[in-house]
């Protein structure tokens, strides 16, 4: 089995569709054994003693033979201490990957017999939280910038709202009406934020093209290839000079209707926009299966997720 960087097939590496994926995850023994291909693509290694000689057993456990620590195949894990099969977590990260624009906690819940609400949105935000790894590459060669607002946010409690929420968009613009990979994330009040979002998210040397508010200017002199377009007064449409990042708003606010309902928190909001990320920066993958297979290697390499953390505002990286 490959890692994440390899090229992975199709049938060898991940189930090629629903069928095989059946046949491949029956019991928790088959899932153990998967997650353990993952998290040690090299071979076990004994974390005390980095012995290699090591047995598994059916319930997840990896013994070493020189020391006898046992070293749990989950720990450490998105899937650390959980008490639900391991081939119920498969089989929803199953339907949440195969899923084209994503599945709510709601239709979590039904789908997979859950027995509260409350348990399908704990899954869901733990699984947001494998979607983004921090070492991911940055966008680079003509990438444009802008903030847009997404309506029908609630602040912090349930039901719809009328609140609007500022989000930063960054979008590679590969010409010819083509969208390479993007990055979003929720306004912070801190100043200059669009300035520090596009040097958190884009490789310096890069052409950046936004609006021609002022404080983006000093990106010339940031390491970037600044290039602006001053639209007040002008007869030319925003869209016309960003038609990436306002394109990529406008799929936003579909998904956040269509999908989520507008059922997303303005507390959680930032691990939404995530989500929708990861989902389209893989629009263009041939096969569900292997969205499952990334998400999965995402979530063995993902620390620990504990309810608490998960509605607590000083664990929020979007908060802080």
């Amino acid at each position: 089995m490959g890692s994440a960087g390899d090229d992975v097939v199709a049938g060898v590496d991940y189930p090629a569709d629903f069928g095989q994926f059946q046949d491949w995850f029956s019991t928790d023994e088959a899932c153990f054994e998967y997650l353990a291909h993952l998290r040690w693509p090299d071979g076990f290694a004994c974390p005390r003693c980095a012995g290699l000689d090591a047995w598994a057993t059916a319930s997840g456990l990896w013994m070493c033979r020189n020391c006898g620590r046992r070293t749990s195949v989950t720990s450490g894990t998105l899937f650390d201490r959980t008490r639900t099969p391991l081939r119920t977590w498969f089989a929803a990260v199953w339907f949440v990957t195969a899923q084209k624009n994503g599945v709510s906690a709601l239709g979590l819940q039904r789908v997979l017999g859950l027995r509260s609400y409350e348990t399908a949105w704990a899954w869901m935000h733990k699984l947001r939280r494998a979607m983004v790894m921090p070492e991911r590459e940055l966008l680079g060669g003509t990438v444009e910038v802008d903030e847009s607002y997404i309506g029908g946010i609630s602040r912090g409690k349930t039901g719809r709202s009328t609140d609007k929420v500022p989000v930063m968009s960054a979008a590679e613009n590969l010409g010819r009406n083509r969208i390479g990979r993007i990055r979003m994330e929720p306004t912070t009040p801190e100043s200059l934020p669009l300035v520090k979002f596009a040097q958190r998210v884009i490789v310096a040397g890069s052409v950046i093209k936004t609006d021609g508010a002022q404080e983006l200017r000093r990106l010339g002199n940031l390491g970037f290839q600044h290039k602006f377009y001053t639209q007040l007064g002008s007869s030319t449409p925003a869209h016309i000079d960003l038609p990436a990042v306002h394109m990529v708003a406008s799929q936003l606010k579909r998904w956040m209707l269509g999908t989520m309902h507008y059922g997303a928190s303005s507390d959680h909001f930032g691990y939404y926009l995530d989500e929708f990320t990861f989902r389209f920066n893989r629009r263009a993958a041939n096969s569900r299966g292997l969205l499952f297979y990334r998400l999965l290697h995402q979530a063995v390499r993902t620390e620990p997720r504990p309810l608490n953390e998960l509605v607590s505002s000083e664990n929020n990286k979007y908060l802080k």
